[in-house]
């Protein structure tokens, strides 16, 4: 007997390159195409014309590629525009990646009369009026997909607070493709420091949730202790102007680099004497699943999410949220203390290794979608 045949449509209105991009690459590259065929459409707009995502997909020939323009941030007219290229293409599923695509994809769904799958992967408390209202409109639209599917165990239960019914709710542990960590972890890295010099880095987004700003404070009270060490921030977003006309006004402003987005990213996360995190809110980080693989050593706030990839003094070192004084003493005890250092990140090599592959994960969500199709969430 053949084995059922589950065409799916990963959605997301991408605006770089960073977790949900990656991991939605992660998830797809791991399903087996003859039977879970996978394909991705994207929306575009103003300038974000030439998608990481979409190049990424074409080269690891995943499958199909569709790009559906948007004449503004919220064009609604992508609904029938995607509900046509549903019944065109004969999917099955359509699985959605961040508030605009989940009202946008679910709406569709109905419309093309196909089920729909909905991965939040963090919440965003963003300022501006408009968008808070299209998040709080993104995240009261799950409760209309048939499955809702997040990444962390504390995202599970932010999910009811929407509305979605137990029912609606499926865990499947996060996971990433840690193959090009595995790749560069061989090759010679002529960007490690040497002698004194210690490089500290974040890889993310820069927006608000991400609290970049604790980062800077800290870095500037370690930088007139000790000299040589240095800030690398990875990344863009709509706090990055912000965040450069703050270091502006620090005394060690000239130690502290923002690169942007960056092709040789890994290699870079791999200079990395110390890998740090700030955040408010977080799924499971990406980033951060990259940074204990390569075996740079952690040190973050204790935050749902975080929690789940680092246990402290096991894995890394986690403060109480907002205490800067007691992370600005996790910086220097893992700069400095290189057994220890070396310990706690070869113990979260493991364990990220361990438990969060992205072929487990896909084989757990070849499962939703399985029972997706023969209606156990109808």
């Amino acid at each position: 007997m053949s084995q059922q045949k589950i065409k799916v449509l990963q959605f997301i209105c991408s605006t770089g390159f960073y977790g949900a991009e990656r991991w939605i690459l992660a998830l797809a590259k791991n399903l087996p195409k003859d039977n879970f065929p996978c394909d991705l459409v994207v929306t575009i707009e103003d300038d974000l014309d030439d998608l990481e995502l979409v190049k990424e997909y074409k080269k690891q020939n995943i499958g199909q590629v569709f790009e559906v323009p948007m004449h503004h941030k919220f064009d609604f007219s992508v609904v029938n525009k995607l509900a046509k290229l549903i019944k065109d293409n004969g999917y099955d599923v359509i699985h959605t990646h961040g508030y605009k695509s989940d009202i946008l994809g679910v709406l569709a769904a109905k419309k093309a009369g196909i089920r729909s799958v909905v991965t939040p992967h963090g919440f965003e408390n963003a300022e501006d009026l408009k968008l808070r209202l299209f998040i709080w409109l993104g995240n009261k639209m799950m409760k209309y997909a048939n499955v809702v599917v997040p990444l962390s165990k504390a995202l599970c239960a932010d999910v009811k607070g929407f509305g979605v019914k137990n029912s609606q709710i499926e865990y499947v542990q996060n996971g990433v493709d840690l193959s090009e960590v595995e790749e560069q972890k061989v090759k010679e890295n002529k960007l490690i420091s040497v002698g004194d010099a210690k490089r500290i880095g974040f890889v993310g987004q820069m927006i608000s949730r991400k609290n970049i700003i604790d980062i800077l404070d800290i870095f500037e009270t370690l930088a007139d202790k000790y000299p040589n060490i240095t800030l690398s921030l990875l990344g863009d977003g709509e706090s990055r102007v912000e965040l450069e006309e703050h270091t502006k006004s620090l005394n060690h402003k000239n130690r502290i680099e923002f690169m942007g987005y960056r092709d040789d990213r890994l290699e870079l996360l791999q200079s990395f004497d110390l890998f740090v995190m700030t955040s408010t809110l977080e799924g499971i980080p990406r980033c951060l699943m990259e940074a204990t693989a390569m075996g740079v050593p952690v040190a973050a706030y204790n935050i749902a999410g975080i929690d789940q990839l680092i246990e402290h003094e096991q894995t890394g070192l986690l403060a109480p949220f907002g205490e800067k004084d007691t992370l600005a003493t996790y910086w220097e005890e893992l700069l400095f203390d290189e057994d220890k250092a070396k310990k706690l990140s070869d113990n979260a090599c493991e364990f990220v290794n361990e438990n969060y592959a992205g072929k487990r994960m896909a084989t757990e969500y070849i499962e939703v979608f399985k029972q997706l199709i023969n209606g156990k969430y109808d």
